[in-house]
């Protein structure tokens, strides 16, 4: 067990290296409900059901076979009442968790099969935690969530830490081992330090903590990090390579660990496999069907017997073509990612282009509707930017778009959109960001670009910027997306009419009639 001097140490290397995401509004209230008094709970049951695609899910998990239950479940406070308050809360979260975490921008990554790896370990440590009849709400959410420091790094690091997960895979080395060499801290530590400050309780961070150790685990997290670390396993069968090897390996670890008999283990792997394409469904993932290994060793025992060859051999040549599938398939989504990102970038400056800004600016109104929060738009353009191109020609002035565009990818959090809106004009979307917040950042994007340098033939060339800024919050609802571009782009207009090089926050109700 690590000593609280050590975790401080590690705590401020996370906090250096990585940009720790706030949690989703829903998830805070959905906490901050639990932990009230009984009769507060008949509240949690508001909240989840305000949110119909949330409650369709919920009701469709609460009536599967992962979770019995007495009868047919039609409300969020009749599944309440049958399953437990606490397993609603941590159904809910999973749901919440997952689609806020599933849409992060980071080339080479492919979310879609570390979601279903997610949901199919979270499966499984269900099952197992049932079948011991170990007592432990908390295990579908913590299975789901216990590699969810990957996706953190990959937040910040990108690229360089999708080298590392390609050379874990490739060379069969120890990730913990090449993610402590790199950055001082393993992906089990920061998927525990960002948990931890969204408040989220002990029994879900600690086994996440000591989930690739659980023999480190204190009590009582040792045995749920045991779990979840064989649920880690599991869903590897059905989501990975070298899959028989996988699926021995597992077998000897229900019988030995958990003291199943052969006939459970292999019934358990058919459950997991029968269970997860149902709940993969329902996390609206790709819907590739998971066979049961049962099924995949009858298959393969019928071609034995047809074909006469010994199992060595068929499982070489199986393995081999699943690797030629596995490499072609990489290549085709890595070119997928590559095409994507021809038609969202902007060519000269990297940064998203006018059809991405109008795509995402309506989601994030969408989806600060939807849980009652805000989102903010600056628009600026370069002031007399035509001057810089008619003195030192255009190569110039795409130098200082360029330099801009830099800056200002270096000044925002991963969250934030900056988009070239066309020629010398930017826009900036914030989400969960009121209008003070966004005041500052427009002050201090401006004070940046009035900063930066650009040399050409020796010269250095100056450019200062007018913005113009504006909020959605829940106290306007109608505010449409055309409305907030008009607002910011009017006071962007107010900003030029003044001077210039100053920036103009308005209310968007000042554009509806």
């Amino acid at each position: 067990m690590q000593t609280n001097e050590n975790y401080r140490h590690i705590q401020q290397l996370i906090d250096k290296e990585l940009n720790l995401p706030s949690p989703p509004a829903i998830a805070v209230q959905i906490l901050n409900t639990v932990q009230k008094d009984d009769a507060a709970l008949v509240v949690l049951g508001d909240i989840i059901s305000a949110d119909p695609a949330l409650t369709a899910k919920m009701l469709q998990v609460a009536n599967s076979s992962l979770f019995v239950c007495n009868g047919e479940i039609t409300s969020i406070n009749r599944a309440m009442s049958v399953l437990g308050t606490n397993t609603i809360k941590n159904i809910a979260l999973s749901f919440v968790i997952a689609a806020e975490l599933n849409h992060i921008d980071s080339s080479g990554f492919n979310f879609d099969l570390y979601w279903r790896h997610a949901v199919t370990s979270a499966v499984a440590a269900e099952l197992l935690s049932k079948t011991i009849q170990l007592k432990y709400d908390d295990i579908f959410v913590t299975s789901l969530l216990q590699n969810i420091g990957i996706l953190i790094i990959i937040m910040t690091k990108g690229d360089e830490y999708n080298a590392i997960l390609k050379e874990a895979q490739s060379s069969n080395v120890d990730l913990l081992a090449l993610e402590r060499n790199k950055y001082g801290f393993n992906h089990q530590q920061v998927g525990y330090a960002l948990l931890k400050n969204w408040l989220l309780p002990d029994s879900i961070c600690e086994p996440i903590l000591y989930h690739h150790d659980p023999d480190k685990a204190p009590e009582p997290h040792s045995k749920p990090a045991e779990i979840l670390q064989l649920s880690d396993q599991l869903a590897s069968i059905y989501t990975g390579a070298e899959t028989a090897e996988k699926a021995r390996k597992c077998q000897r670890a229900l019988i030995e660990k958990f003291n199943l008999v052969e006939a459970q283990a292999l019934d358990l792997l058919d459950a997991v496999a029968t269970n997860s394409n149902k709940m993969i469904t329902t996390f609206e993932l790709s819907s590739e069907e998971i066979r049961p290994y049962s099924s995949i060793l009858q298959e393969a025992n019928a071609e034995l017997v047809k074909l006469n060859i010994s199992s060595e051999q068929l499982i070489l040549e199986m393995n081999g073509a699943k690797q030629k599938f596995e490499k072609l398939n990489h290549e085709l989504q890595d070119a997928n990612t590559r095409l994507k990102e021809l038609v969202y970038r902007d060519g000269l400056t990297g940064l998203y282009n006018h059809r991405y800004f109008q795509e995402s600016l309506g989601n994030e109104i969408s989806r600060a509707r939807r849980y009652q929060s805000s989102v903010s738009l600056i628009m600026f353009d370069i002031d007399y930017f035509k001057k810089v191109n008619d003195t030192h020609g255009h190569p110039a002035g795409d130098l200082v778009l360029m330099n801009i565009a830099r800056a200002i990818m270096s000044a925002v959090r991963p969250c934030d959109i900056v988009s070239r809106y066309g020629g010398e004009e930017f826009a900036v979307i914030l989400p969960e960001t009121g209008a003070a917040g966004a005041k500052v950042f427009a002050a201090r994007l401006r004070r940046c670009v009035e900063g930066i340098a650009t040399l050409v033939d020796g010269q250095q060339i100056y450019v200062t910027v007018s913005a113009g800024a504006t909020t959605y919050t829940q106290d306007v609802p109608a505010v449409t997306k055309d409305i907030l571009i008009e607002t910011a782009d009017r006071g962007l207009y107010i900003s030029k009419q003044n001077g210039r090089n100053q920036v103009t926050v308005l209310d968007p109700e000042i554009s509806v009639n």
